[in-house]
């Protein structure tokens, strides 16, 4: 059986938009020539693939498996056609990365800025979620690549290790529990807390995490950086929980006081997070594999295979 390029795209419009003349305009094409492919199709796979009813086109179970197989295959078609426009004009592209608070303030800000001055022909979009939309976003294909932290499951997702980090308590110098050494986040819930903005992954696991362990958050302000975050707390108006990489990048211990934390989540493993590493266009592959080689200095880069 020989298939036709152009049928088959034909095929996937009109499934999608369950219209013979939707599907033709979609893909450039008469009505008439739309239906004239579509029986051509149809001849060549030896069955019928569409129901005509009141409501649109239908598929068939043939033409549900059909469009399964079309679907892979004009995918395929794009990454090749990608890859190879990236060998022939240089490599172009736009990026939807996605990432959690700690990695987005501390170890991913030196990366990217290498990343974008070498390839200057790709742009990247940089937002903050929390770990767990994170991995939803990558699953649906609504983001290309993000960086999760902590146990989140990552399913059927390609995982690569990425850096080390912790979770630690910033106090002010003289404080109540300045002296304490390591501790538990449950002791120093009952005092007062600077956070970050409410839609932070931050405060969202800081707020999340509290009330499991039957406590208010007590918030006297939030604000929108790590770096304000330390500026409150060495003031004397809260204790805060950030990143040790953030802390030491801000040069916390210069202004407040860290504390280390003994719950086991305040250990955060990040990992980069993908659908189909074999199926990426070549300036996401060119992004992770950066990621990958660059971790921020002091983040404790970590290699080898991930147990998800």
């Amino acid at each position: 059986m020989r298939y036709d390029l152009t049928d088959l795209k034909l095929f996937r419009a009109i499934a999608e938009l369950s219209s013979l003349s939707l599907g033709a305009n979609k893909v450039a094409l008469s009505a008439g020539s739309a239906s004239y492919r579509l029986k051509n199709l149809e001849h060549t796979a030896g069955t019928q693939l569409f129901r005509r009813t009141p409501r649109g086109m239908d598929l068939t179970p043939a033409g549900q498996a059909l469009l399964r197989h079309v679907t892979q295959v004009l995918s395929d078609l794009e990454v090749m056609h990608g890859e190879m426009s990236s060998f022939a004009k240089g490599m172009r592209g736009s990026i939807r990365l996605l990432a959690n608070s700690s990695s987005l303030n501390s170890h991913l800000s030196l990366a990217l800025s290498t990343f974008l001055a070498e390839h200057p022909q790709v742009n990247i979009e940089l937002e903050e979620q929390n770990s767990e939309d994170i991995v939803l976003a990558v699953h649906d294909g609504s983001a290309d690549l993000g960086v999760v932290a902590g146990s989140i499951e990552s399913g059927p997702l390609h995982a690569t290790p990425y850096a080390e980090d912790r979770l630690i308590l910033a106090v002010p110098r003289g404080h109540a529990l300045a002296g304490s050494g390591e501790m538990r986040l449950l002791d120093g819930l009952p005092y007062d807390f600077v956070c970050m903005n409410r839609t932070s992954s931050n405060f969202q696991f800081l707020q999340s995490t509290a009330s499991r362990l039957g406590h208010h958050l007590r918030v006297r302000i939030h604000v929108h950086s790590f770096d304000a975050v330390l500026d409150f707390v060495a003031a004397g108006v809260g204790i805060a929980l950030v990143p040790q990489s953030i802390y030491a990048k801000a040069d916390g211990a210069g202004r407040c006081v860290a504390l280390d934390l003994s719950d086991s989540w305040a250990h955060r493993s990040l990992k980069l997070v993908t659908r189909d590493i074999a199926r990426e266009p070549p300036f996401v592959r060119a992004l992770r594999n950066h990621l990958t080689r660059y971790a921020s200095p002091g983040s404790g880069p970590i290699n080898g295979p991930l147990a998800l």
